[in-house]
């Protein structure tokens, strides 16, 4: 309820004609301007003849055309761009007592109507477009410039006091000036990465729920509100980045520490709920977790910041972890149906929308930014952080453009080639993640599985130095250099630290970066302890879609057969209700 209609009758309320109401949430621009980024992203895909992907693409290039010119019309002269504000809707907008209703823009009473949420989606949806036509097209960024603009011109030192209760616009400020810098020159964007700094330095005297509770230079524990948290720690990154602010920086290390070491399931979700959508205490990890899947999005955008920020292969490490576990395990095989919630026990089916689809445009944008994660570089290095399988164009690497082509079908295997080829030789380093992992101090993996089995350049082993993480190969690199490695994989048993109650004499599987489930569809009881046995993986091509299991046996001696988290409540038990069946991740030591 109200996506397109509220762009459509916003336009008609600008050019003075009758118009409806705002319908539905006072924030469901953003999931328009979510999905706007996700067909741009998915147009950036080469399909490789692949004709299922070239008939969605057409799809997605007329729905492109049908939609900018709808949401550009609902504009507002100074460039402002809010439908609910436009449409002035006293239903859904927070006030205080005796106050107008929306009167005016950027007041305190408004602080949860979502003003910044909306307009960060809306930089990061141009900012996507932009980059998909190559510069052609320049409709939403010359809009995405006047929004900005607008804040800007409003909000600042001098002006507007004021801070977001819900923090998209910093992530959005911080992406589109760097992006703003690169189009126009270094400079062009500064004054966005000022307002978001502004916005972030002014939080103070509010809530825990919203992170305004203290000044965020202050805040060393995660609280709150699990995906406002992420995406206002993501944007401080961001800030600490480009300002070199420390007490940003020192925040940071901090909330992210909180988070990983405390805060943090085994299956890369963060927020038990026990507070709205929420954190609760330290080491309160209840398997009847909130683990939102927004929630997955926004850590993964944190651990994304915090490595472009350090370049420590840590960051790499955590935000893999969620994306198989958490933010994958979100969605069904077929891509149709989702979880909004993602505890770690579950016996229900996963849904195709509910009333608050938040996390729908979500999860797409955020699994297309993935190409664009790969691999990172700065002036003189390129950085390959995720193993998937494709080939990626990066441009101007110690002044040449290349290609970075990978070969692998991790995360079954731990086998991954690397192939570089720039379109001249060139001096520079090439960082390749060696996975740790012993992500989190909460899980303590048995056996330790860490490093890498064999390393090759260019078929003749090679012996790289390893900092933060990365294995380091500098050198004159030509077209075809490549880069073999083989990772170690083995099954895991994983131990919770004691302090984490809801685990207590209970262990949870992993093979590489993935964490396992049992489910009763293929164990008669999952209620009783795993055996001692040995573990050991085994390919299963008539399973879900091909996945590795676990095998190994109950302690009673039966066989045990555990499944990938992402795989979990696929399959019915088969009665006349076509029910899930119950499975979970913990489960009791013998």
């Amino acid at each position: 309820t109200g996506g397109m209609d509220n762009f459509v009758e916003a336009a008609k309320a600008l050019r003075g004609e009758p118009h409806g109401r705002h319908l539905g949430y006072v924030f469901s621009n953003a999931w328009v301007l979510q999905i706007v980024e996700s067909m741009s992203l998915a147009l950036m895909v080469d399909p490789k003849g692949d004709q299922e992907i070239i008939v969605a693409q057409e799809k997605m290039k007329v729905t492109l055309e049908d939609w900018i010119p709808k949401i550009l019309a609902a504009q507002e002269p100074d460039g402002y761009l809010h439908t609910a504000y436009t449409l002035r809707d006293p239903g859904y907008i927070p006030r205080a007592a005796g106050s107008a209703t929306w009167e005016t823009r950027w007041q305190p009473e408004q602080r949860r109507a979502h003003e910044g949420y909306v307009a960060g989606y809306f930089l990061e949806a141009a900012i996507a477009h932009h980059s998909y036509t190559q510069g052609r097209d320049t409709r939403l960024y010359d809009a995405a410039k006047r929004l900005a603009d607008c804040w800007d011109e409003n909000i600042g030192p001098g002006k507007i006091y004021w801070w977001d209760g819900h923090q998209g616009i910093k992530m959005g400020l911080i992406k589109f000036a760097r992006y703003v810098n690169d189009i126009e020159g270094q400079g062009s964007g500064d004054r966005y990465i000022d307002l978001a700094k502004f916005l972030a330095d002014n939080r103070d005297g509010g809530s825990h729920y919203d992170q305004s509770h203290v000044p965020v230079q202050q805040q060393y524990e995660a609280v709150g509100h699990a995906v406002r948290a992420t995406y206002s720690y993501a944007g401080m990154a961001g800030i600490a980045t480009e300002t070199g602010d420390n007490d940003y920086y020192g925040a940071v290390m901090s909330l992210w520490d909180n988070i990983v070491n405390k805060k943090y399931y085994v299956t890369g979700g963060i927020g038990s709920g026990e507070t709205a959508e929420g954190f609760g205490p330290d080491y309160s990890l209840r398997h009847n977790a909130y683990c939102e899947a927004c929630s997955s999005c926004g850590l993964m955008f944190f651990q994304h910041n915090m490595n472009a920020t350090y370049h420590d292969a840590k960051y790499v490490d955590l935000l893999e972890e969620t994306m198989y576990n958490a933010l994958l395990g979100s969605l069904d095989l077929e891509g149709k149906n989702f979880y909004y919630t993602n505890p770690l026990t579950q016996g229900n089916l996963r849904y195709p929308w509910h009333r608050c689809p938040c996390c729908v445009g979500n999860i797409s944008r955020t699994l297309l930014m993935i190409p664009t994660w790969s691999y990172q570089k700065s002036d003189d290095a390129v950085y390959v952080n995720l193993f998937i399988g494709g080939a990626v164009n990066i441009e101007d690497v110690a002044g040449t453009d290349l290609e970075m082509v990978q070969e692998t079908d991790y995360p079954w295997s731990g086998n991954i080639s690397v192939t570089v080829n720039p379109e001249s030789p060139a001096e520079f380093t090439v960082y390749v993640r060696v996975p740790d992992r012993t992500t989190s101090e909460l899980y303590m993996p048995e056996p330790e599985v860490s490093g890498f089995t064999s390393f090759r350049l260019n078929n003749e082993p090679y012996q790289p130095k390893v900092e933060k993480g990365y294995a380091v190969i500098t050198r004159r690199w030509e077209e075809g250099d490549r880069i073999e490695m083989e990772l170690p994989m083995e099954p895991q048993r994983v131990i919770s630290d004691e302090r984490v109650e809801a685990n207590r004499g209970m262990i949870a599987l992993r093979y590489g970066p993935l964490v396992y489930n049992v489910e009763r569809f293929d164990n008669k009881n999952i209620d009783r302890p795993i055996g001692d046995a040995p573990l050991s993986p085994e390919w299963r091509g008539d399973m879900l879609n091909g996945v590795m299991t676990i095998k190994g046996q109950w302690a009673d001696g039966d066989p045990l057969l555990a499944i990938p988290n992402y795989a979990r409540t696929n399959r019915v038990d088969g009665t006349g209700d076509q029910r899930p069946v119950e499975s979970r991740v913990w489960i009791l030591k013998n």
